[in-house]
């Protein structure tokens, strides 16, 4: 095995707790069922990756709305109290990327899907964002993970061997999309099993 000399970051799930339950359960007075079924046939994931991919948020929003009139304030919601959606930092991993970046060891970038209307107000909000060499955003892209071109697009732009970077993301898909291209992927599961993950590259942030 090639030395590992770059990470690649994925964001949401991984260094920042984002779910759109947070509004929803309000929205729906804590009927979970209710949140459930309006997040798997209305305001749903592709949906919402759709924007990821720079899909103007406002048409994306009016488009549902003549989809599913008698939802049209829930579906208002979605995009009107984003930021709401937003939770804290997930601490036990920015501890590693801290760890990661401080070691000076590794070119450290990140990949994420996020549209680029809202993208701004994550990086108002969490300082750690400012860490990294460089950050593609989707949105600003005009393409997304799981896609081919988003990753050669990564690795152009940095001067990244895919031999030699691990590329942490929360979502199995876009892993799998990473592997295919000769990047070590690592499906994230927590902080303490990618502790342990990564001294399998020889990286051992406990020393």
């Amino acid at each position: 095995m090639k030395k590992i000399d770059t990470i690649i970051f994925d964001l949401g799930g991984v260094l920042i707790d984002w779910n759109p339950r947070y509004v929803y359960r309000d929205v729906f007075n804590g009927d979970t069922q209710k949140v459930d079924w309006f997040l798997e046939n209305i305001c749903t994931h592709d949906w919402n990756e759709n924007q990821d991919a720079g899909y103007p948020l406002v048409q994306a929003t009016q488009d549902l709305v003549e989809q599913f009139p008698d939802y049209e304030s829930e579906i208002k919601a979605f995009y009107g109290r984003w930021e709401e959606m937003l939770g804290g930092a997930i601490n036990e991993t920015v501890q590693i990327l801290d760890k990661l970046i401080n070691s000076k060891k590794y070119k450290v970038v990140a990949l994420t899907n996020w549209s680029h209307e809202t993208f701004p107000i994550a990086q108002a909000r969490y300082d750690f964002l400012q860490w990294f060499e460089g950050i593609i955003v989707s949105g600003e892209e005009k393409t997304r993970k799981p896609f081919e071109d988003i990753y050669h697009l990564t690795l152009n732009r940095f001067g990244i061997n895919p031999e030699k970077s691990i590329f942490i993301d929360d979502n199995l898909r876009n892993i799998e999309a990473a592997n295919a291209l000769g990047i070590n992927g690592i499906h994230f599961k927590g902080a303490e099993a990618l502790k342990e993950t990564l001294k399998t590259y020889n990286i051992n942030l406990d020393d």
